[in-house]
């Protein structure tokens, strides 16, 4: 567990602006993970970035603990060397339990600006898959993400019923106050789990949509859940039909509407208003980081824009509220985080316990061998071997104590403090010096350590400030 960390910012801590500058394009992100994950110097790395967080997660390389790497991290994701504290005030990290707290936090929406919203948990899916397909998840990354995964599913059938909102939800509202009742056409641009949940709120509320994607068999699928019609981005930016308000969650670095887009929708919109003598100016909601329409240009062509620090301010007037009807869901996660805790720390310690049970019984089968020729060379074949089950029987019973000792502190102790128990132990070392001193006396001389006695211990991973 302490070779797991997390890096990152959020709506909580970071202006929408500074989760635009440090965001790495979609197109681009396969190509750059490796790169990235040998700049930072680890074994594993993952990144997700979303309208309102970048984070990175990530496991070192073996016997490594997670440390602090915002300074590197920022560096990387802007591409130039940072002022000085400007990591530690933009960013946040954390490492070892925290880190797999935060991470069990986020997939079940208590991190995120709409708390208890479900979309977080697919956007964790999208990072790791693509992670996996640029070779930079491994087995520490798989499997922390597979078990939050697992949490926000049954987080989800928890909830089942209560109807957790999301910022889709807000924004779909503020199309339909929008419309007021007409029976306006809304175009989704993009397809994202923020269009999706979009479009099956305004197709149960009766309205038409135009479904808007760079490539057009994603954007048909869509389409064809909401009885809505596709076309390509590159049509829709060429000759836009009339449309009273636009949904925007595409990705990428660059505003996906153009100035002169806006302004033909403008046009659009104005035409249509003034043969059927009703109607407002189109509204544009915004979830692009960076944004997928430029809030200038916008403002120019006439369109009013909805951004994402717009819909996150709103959100947070009621998060406090949100918070205390989702204690349930807080408590599944602690639960849960308490069960994983204990069986990765026993699994990271599981060959030194074997060995710490071999050492066990090594000492006692060379105990007995030496016995056998000397006090107890009289016994018969059948005694003999009833001594040596027994023998192996006590071995194994006197193993268990610290074993199981050991998988209790695992859980909670420094790796530090495990380290220096094996190391003080010694045991295999023990049954030699037992063995090779007892066949010259009947007294057990221990052996002498050539190491220093363990000083102390460091202090427990993160959170970091």
């Amino acid at each position: 567990m302490h070779q797991i960390g997390a890096v990152g910012l959020s709506y909580r801590h970071a202006g929408i602006d500074d989760v635009a500058r440090l965001s790495i394009p979609k197109a681009e992100l396969e190509a750059r993970l490796p790169s990235l994950r040998e700049a930072l110097g680890v074994s594993e790395l993952l990144y997700l970035g979303t309208c309102n967080r970048v984070e990175l997660l990530f496991a070192t390389h073996e016997g490594e603990p997670a440390g602090d790497l915002r300074d590197p991290a920022l560096r990387q994701l802007t591409g130039s060397r940072s002022l000085p504290g400007e990591a530690s005030r933009l960013l946040r990290a954390w490492a070892g339990e925290s880190a797999l707290e935060h991470v069990l936090l986020l997939a079940c929406g208590l991190d995120s600006a709409q708390a208890g919203e479900r979309e977080i948990a697919t956007q964790l899916r999208g990072a790791w898959e693509a992670a996996r397909a640029a070779g930079t998840s491994g087995p520490m990354l798989d499997r922390l993400v597979s078990e939050a995964l697992g949490t926000a599913n049954q987080v989800q059938k928890l909830q089942a019923g209560k109807g957790a909102s999301s910022l889709a939800d807000l924004a779909a509202a503020r199309v339909l106050a929008h419309l007021a009742g007409a029976c306006g056409t809304v175009a989704l641009i993009g397809v994202s789990p923020m269009t999706r949940r979009c479009g099956l709120t305004l197709h149960r509320a009766g309205v038409p949509l135009l479904i808007v994607n760079r490539t057009l068999a994603p954007a048909t699928a869509l389409a064809a859940s909401v009885a809505g019609r596709a076309v390509p981005l590159e049509h829709f930016r060429e000759q836009p039909q009339a449309v009273a308000a636009l949904i925007l969650a595409a990705g990428g670095g660059e505003p996906v509407l153009d100035g002169r887009a806006l302004r033909l929708l403008a046009e659009r919109a104005a035409q249509a208003r003034a043969e059927l003598g009703r109607g407002n100016a189109p509204l544009a909601v915004d979830f692009g980081v960076p944004p997928n329409v430029d809030p200038e240009e916008a403002l120019r062509a006439g369109i009013v824009r909805i951004g994402m620090s717009d819909l996150v301010q709103e959100v947070q007037e009621r998060r406090v509220t949100e918070l205390l009807r989702l204690a349930p869901v807080r408590a599944a996660i602690d639960e849960r985080l308490a069960r994983l805790r204990d069986e990765m720390a026993t699994r990271a310690i599981g060959p030194r316990l074997a060995e710490l049970r071999g050492s066990f019984e090594r000492i006692a089968a060379d105990e007995l061998d030496r016995a056998l020729t000397q006090e107890l060379r009289t016994l018969t074949a059948d005694q003999r071997d009833a001594v040596k089950q027994l023998t192996s029987r006590l071995a194994r019973r006197l193993a268990h104590l610290p074993i199981s000792g050991m998988r209790a502190a695992a859980a909670h102790a420094d790796p530090d403090v495990i380290d220096a128990f094996f190391r003080e132990a010694r045991l295999h070392r023990a049954a030699r010096t037992a063995s090779a001193t007892l066949g010259a006396s009947e007294t057990p001389v221990p052996e002498a350590s050539s190491e220093p006695p363990y000083a102390g211990t460091s202090a427990p991973a993160s959170p970091l400030p």
